[in-house]
């Protein structure tokens, strides 16, 4: 995976013993479901996530930098695992329920990620705009989560949704970390002009004209003379004071003979924060729920199938750009272990919340997995040699 094969995991070892500070002293520890290291941080609680939610609060508010929400979609289906078969309103109380108690506890630059399906994406988003603020919605992230094609519907649908909202949307745009820059992006950046400062590539200098001042409306004149207009309905990007000083200081392309019409340089030293994310993610760039059933059935061929895991790959691209190592992650809807496995593998640390027996049976142990070693999802992608260790914990 481009995100995270060229990123440096410098400090397996957690930066503090948080553990102790964050517990509630109506939780109890279970020393024989606890494995690795023990005070890191990493914490799974076995209970209900509204009420565990509630006791963590006083000692995790304002602490959260990423959490990640998978609730159930309200499919109607009863799955392995869990009945999906909630009235709508009834649902929809519960799970803004849940983000209203979540969203107390980001960081300022923190941000909240939502998967959810389209039965009731459209009803989940106005309903969470009133919870947290339509201000907040950042974005909405459209996942190929299968590529085989669906013959049993009048249409396939091979794509679910994130919603992506964030406690101060300026400062989460400050800090939300880009892609990693893949082979064929770095190949796009040339020194066509054996410019000192290295590669570079070339972007458009002109802008759509609808929301420009009168100042980015003139003539560049290019440094042989040449006269040019922006184009009909567009405008420069800058003011021609900040242009004529784009060009003194070599920052302006006019070709390699010099008529060319005047392109912005950009740097490949310059690219520190990566590509912007986009909002489609296909499948070959974050997986499928099908290679996380693959998965999840490395990992324990004797149990009953986890239906709906989300792949590895998918959460590492979340907590790539909602956070760094060492950040606190979150997730309520722990299921099977996922978002707890790829915090530890990226130098996170993770509250996981899980309601039923599945959190001592199946994550815990897949956590105990990951602690030794385990070589799956996105292990060999951030060079994953094991340990750490979680505390696992139950209501007294």
């Amino acid at each position: 995976m481009n995100d995270l094969s060229l990123r440096t995991v410098l400090d397996r070892a957690c930066p503090d013993s948080a553990g102790a500070q964050i517990i509630s002293p109506r939780l109890s520890r279970v020393k024989s479901l606890s494995h690795g290291l023990a005070d890191t941080g990493n914490i799974l609680v076995q209970g209900e996530n509204l009420e565990i939610l509630s006791l963590l609060e006083d000692s995790i508010c304002g602490r959260i930098k990423c959490a990640y929400m998978d609730p159930p979609y309200r499919t109607g289906e009863r799955f392995t695992h869990y009945d999906d078969d909630a009235g709508h309103e009834e649902w929809l109380k519960d799970v803004c329920s849940r983000v209203h108690q979540v969203w107390k506890l980001l960081a300022e630059d923190g941000s909240v990620w939502i998967s959810i399906n389209d039965r009731e994406l459209h009803y989940l988003k106005v309903a969470v705009d009133r919870e947290v603020g339509r201000d907040n919605f950042v974005t909405t992230v459209i996942w190929q989560q299968r590529t085989t094609r669906e013959n049993r519907k009048v249409f396939s649908c091979n794509h679910e949704y994130i919603l992506v909202y964030a406690r101060n949307p300026r400062k989460f745009s400050l800090t939300r970390n880009g892609l990693i820059l893949t082979d064929d992006v770095r190949g796009r950046y040339v020194n066509h002009d054996d410019d000192p400062r290295g590669p570079w590539q070339s972007v458009s200098a002109n802008v759509q004209a609808g929301h420009a001042v009168a100042s980015q409306f003139y003539i560049i004149t290019s440094p042989n003379g040449r006269k040019h207009f922006p184009p009909n309905g567009r405008s420069w990007v800058y003011n021609k004071q900040r242009m004529e000083l784009e060009i003194a200081q070599g920052n302006v392309w006019f070709g390699k003979d010099g008529n060319g019409v005047p392109r912005l340089k950009k740097f490949l030293s310059n690219q520190h924060r990566g590509l912007t994310p986009e909002t489609l993610w296909t499948a070959d760039q974050v997986g499928t729920n099908d290679l996380a059933k693959k998965h999840i059935l490395t990992l324990f061929p004797d149990e009953p199938p986890f239906d709906t895991p989300k792949p590895e790959t998918l959460l590492g691209r979340i907590l790539h750009i909602g956070s760094n190592p060492g950040d606190l992650i979150l997730d309520p809807y722990f299921g099977s272990g996922t978002t707890g496995a790829v915090a530890l593998k990226m130098n996170r640390r993770f509250i996981g919340i899980e309601v039923g027996e599945l959190a001592s049976r199946v994550a815990a142990d897949r956590l105990r997995q990951v602690i030794l070693g385990e070589a799956g999802g996105i292990s060999s992608d951030v060079d994953w040699q094991g340990g750490g260790g979680f505390d696992f914990y139950l209501k007294r």
